[in-house]
């Protein structure tokens, strides 16, 4: 096989906890008197905590000090967190599990790459904590996508070279940080339609004839 191991963002690829930030980014807004929409929302995909909170106090009418900026992400996860105690098993998304153990049965490492600091708790709540041979998430990197760092760190962890690794990203930031970091893509929903994906996958288990060179 081409790789011999898959690095997966986790949301919006193994399972959709959007509407989950945007509640929680909603509820800050609202408090603090900042308009916030689905579309503002949408620019905060594949961004880390902090860089997503500069986007949205683009709109604040004031200046923040660097320890109001971290009380209100603080304030925000909080409230993701909590909202993350609704997920289960049944919030992966259609065929993620079985096409996973599929790839793991080839003798694939299979890695998670993500910029949440959340990452395990999500793994715990649907069912998949334990089940991949590395995380590199957002708390052991120090730049979030677009930078490649944390592909970079997830292949280090499973031991293989850029090269024999695929990244699947639903985002353009994503995708952009796999070709920062050597490493072909695999762009699976808005990333599907991305020319930085060198492959375009309908669904999850498309991944199956990626891996088999179809």
């Amino acid at each position: 096989m081409k790789y011999k191991g898959i690095i997966f963002d986790l949301d919006g690829v193994i399972c959709h906890t959007d509407q989950y930030h945007y509640q929680a980014w909603k509820k800050l807004a609202d408090r603090l008197g900042i308009y916030f929409d689905e579309t503002i929302n949408h620019r905060l995909r594949g961004v880390s905590r902090m860089a997503s909170l500069e986007i949205i106090l683009e709109k604040y009418d004031r200046e923040c000090t660097q320890e109001e900026k971290e009380a209100f992400a603080t304030e925000k996860n909080s409230c993701y967190q909590q909202l993350l105690g609704q997920m289960t098993p049944d919030d992966l998304g259609e065929g993620v599990k079985e096409t996973l153990e599929w790839l793991k049965s080839q003798g694939l490492k299979l890695a998670i790459g993500s910029s949440s600091k959340n990452a395990g708790i999500i793994l715990e709540r649907t069912g998949l904590y334990g089940f991949f041979d590395a995380v590199s998430d957002g708390n052991n990197i120090t730049k979030s996508k677009p930078d490649g760092e944390v592909f970079e760190k997830a292949a280090r962890f499973i031991g293989l070279a850029p090269e024999s690794c695929l990244v699947v990203e639903d985002a353009q930031a994503g995708l952009q940080a796999a070709a920062n970091a050597g490493m072909d893509s695999a762009g699976i929903g808005e990333a599907a339609g991305s020319d930085l994906a060198v492959y375009r996958l309908e669904r999850f288990s498309d991944l199956i004839e990626v891996v088999k060179g179809r």
